[in-house]
């Protein structure tokens, strides 16, 4: 057995010994296509020559310098390359290791902005049951995640609260209408706002499209500008956590240009190193900082690794590919044919209730029967069982537990790199369809 704590003290998992385009290779020799991206990070798929090249320069040159004496040209170049032409008035950037310090630093900052302006009664915020935010105990405290949450409930803090997502399938009622269960939504927001005391919310937390603990759940048209005009009646923040769903992810660089809204506070992270090192960060709109700037001068927080000249190398390396490649249109065709055959395959299977997603990012998930979309005894894992027959057939993908309440339901993502090929794209659909009615043969035997 392994020394290393892995997910599983029960098992060792296969070791990966190498990478190349959509494809992982095991110890064994195994070719495993990777169909989401791991967690929806490879964007670029592995082993992308000019990534690499980019972080043997950066090697040759810097490999560390700490922000509390200098800067350095790979971070302040990112930074250009990420707000340089003030996207939707976000004006600065912040970077750190990850997706969950991004969100403990968006919290942080927030926090900081209303005691700078001379609001410090502002103390909560307000996010979405069955969201995800991170796994450090801020960002667990923000999400909605209860499988996640529970064990360290005694630990999480008070200050955040939460509303219902929007989550059409499952909770729009009878014959509502798009905009009536929009309307739902902002009222139930609104109310909580009242509860709280307005005047005593930071903000509204929210995923852009939800990633894993949902299974790809975009918003219904017109959500998130409801949602933005609570915040703004109150003068609250609206905070985007794109870390799974932005960096073009969902056809566009940052996914709330499809919504209508710009974020005050937005957190990226996973496609915007692409794996290839750990990179995650916040871009902030100018009047944040004009509040900070107005006030202390400085951001009351940090990290040992924040603005890595390495990281940050390869994240400058990875976007200018998704530029230069023009990958995007191929994320928004190979998106399209995704949607399409997985429609094909599972549109009228009577275990899959839904199949949704953006782009590159698809969920489906399963029923026991679609009438009434009760979901399978979570004894049976049938997530578990999926992600299994799926590798056994050389596919990776990313299933999860708990769909409905932490406990209850399961789907599983497909999230492939940005260069994936039409018959890629084919082979992953084809390969996943196999495994699903595996895993289903498997609990109703």
């Amino acid at each position: 057995m392994s020394h290393l704590v892995h997910r599983s003290l029960r098992a060792d998992p296969p070791l990966a010994v190498r990478g190349e385009g959509i494809y992982l290779y095991d110890q064994a020799g195994r070719e495993i296509i990777d169909g989401s991206g791991g967690a929806a990070v490879a964007c670029l798929g592995h082993g992308h020559p000019r990534v690499i090249e980019a972080i043997k320069a950066q090697l040759d040159t810097l490999a560390y310098a700490h922000t509390a004496l200098f800067s350095c040209e790979s971070a302040e170049q990112l930074a250009d390359i990420m707000v340089g032409h003030a996207p939707g008035g976000l004006t600065h950037a912040y970077f750190c290791s990850s997706g969950s310090e991004g969100n403990e630093a968006a919290i942080k900052l927030a926090r900081q902005y209303f005691l700078e302006i001379g609001q410090p009664q502002r103390v909560r915020f307000i996010a979405r049951r069955q969201s995800y935010h991170g796994n450090t105990l801020g960002a667990l405290s923000a999400g909605g995640n209860a499988m996640r949450r529970a064990p360290y409930a005694p630990l999480l803090s008070p200050a955040f609260s939460h509303v219902s997502p929007c989550y059409a399938y499952r909770d729009r009622e009878g014959e509502e209408s798009d905009a009536q269960y929009v309307a739902r939504l902002a009222a139930e927001l609104e109310a909580e706002f009242q509860r709280l005391g307005p005047d005593t919310v930071i903000g509204f937390m929210a995923e852009t499209v939800v990633g894993a603990t949902l299974g790809c759940v975009a918003a219904l048209p017109g959500y998130f500008p409801a949602m933005k005009a609570v915040c703004d009646r109150h003068g609250a923040l609206l905070i985007l956590d794109e870390v799974m769903s932005g960096m073009g992810r969902c056809g566009t660089l940052h996914t709330w240009e499809q919504e209508g809204v710009t974020p005050d506070i937005q957190i990226v992270a996973k496609g915007l190193g692409g794996g290839y090192q750990p990179i995650g960060g916040i871009l902030v709109h100018g009047r944040v900082i004009e509040g900070l700037n107005g006030g202390s001068g400085a951001f009351m927080h940090g990290h040992t690794y924040q603005a890595h000249p390495v990281a940050c190398a390869a994240a400058v390396a990875v976007q200018q590919v998704i530029r230069d490649e023009k990958l995007l249109d191929n994320v928004k065709a190979q998106g399209a044919l995704l949607e399409q055959r997985l429609v094909e395959r599972f549109g009228n299977h009577r275990n899959i209730g839904d199949i949704r997603g953006r782009g590159l990012f698809w969920a489906v998930e399963f029923v026991t029967d679609r009438a009434s979309k009760a979901p399978f005894d979570p004894g049976l894992k049938l997530n578990e069982r999926v992600k299994q027959e799926a590798f056994a057939r050389g596919l990776a993908c990313y299933p999860m537990g708990g769909t409905l309440d932490g406990r209850r339901g399961d789907h599983a993502i497909l999230a492939p790199p940005y260069i994936a090929t039409p018959g890629q794209i084919e082979t992953i659909v084809d390969r996943f369809g196999a495994a699903v009615d595996a895993a289903l043969a498997s609990v109703q035997a």
